[in-house]
């Protein structure tokens, strides 16, 4: 999000500007740069360094924005990892048989990404994580705002429609699981029509 939006050979005016916007260090660029390359390699991070990564950006005047951008960038890597052909047959069968394939596709992201579950309750999915890294990034839950964006852009590109996600328990607030739920039918419905 604070990547300057013109392009400039002055790599020094370049890192001066990050710093300054950031107030980035040349050791958080050297970690961004790490976990950048670590993300292309399949390699998770550390948890702490989650952690710590979510503390800093819930400090941030933008940090609900940010943690939007994020959750909707790998929701995004995920479902460009989803074969293309699967991704095609998810939009094009009936809803009777593409459900359940999207379904297994948004409890294999949940599992892998947030270590996390997701179930089906009749109309409504519930994604569940017991050990969130974002919970106290910042103030009224502010860090949940990664998980609620990344499940809902994950459902909007496997359903075509615009999902609704409720922040339904939360641990800052003392449940024991911060949980999300979004209407699941009424996405596939709204898809077929």
């Amino acid at each position: 999000m604070d990547t300057p939006e013109s392009d400039t050979e002055e790599e020094e005016y370049v890192q001066e500007l990050r710093n300054k916007r950031l107030g980035l260090s040349d050791t958080v660029y050297q970690q961004i740069r790490r976990y950048s390359d670590a993300a292309k390699r399949g390699q998770a991070i550390p948890y702490g360094e989650a952690i710590g990564l979510g503390t800093l950006i819930g400090r941030r005047p933008d940090a609900e924005d940010v943690f939007e951008s994020a959750g909707k960038i790998l929701a995004n890597d995920v479902y460009e990892a989803i074969s293309a052909a699967l991704r095609k047959t998810i939009r094009l069968l009936p809803g009777v048989v593409a459900r359940p394939l999207a379904l297994n596709q948004i409890r294999q992201f949940a599992g892998r990404f947030f270590d996390g579950t997701l179930t089906r309750n009749g109309s409504s999915l519930a994604l569940s994580i017991t050990d969130s890294v974002t919970v106290n990034s910042g103030p009224q839950s502010v860090g949940c705002t990664y998980y609620a964006s990344a499940l809902r852009e994950l459902l909007r590109l496997l359903t075509s429609g615009a999902a609704s996600v409720d922040h339904v328990c939360c641990l800052q607030r003392g449940d024991k699981s911060c949980e999300w739920r979004a209407e699941w039918r009424s996405q596939q419905s709204e898809a077929a029509a």
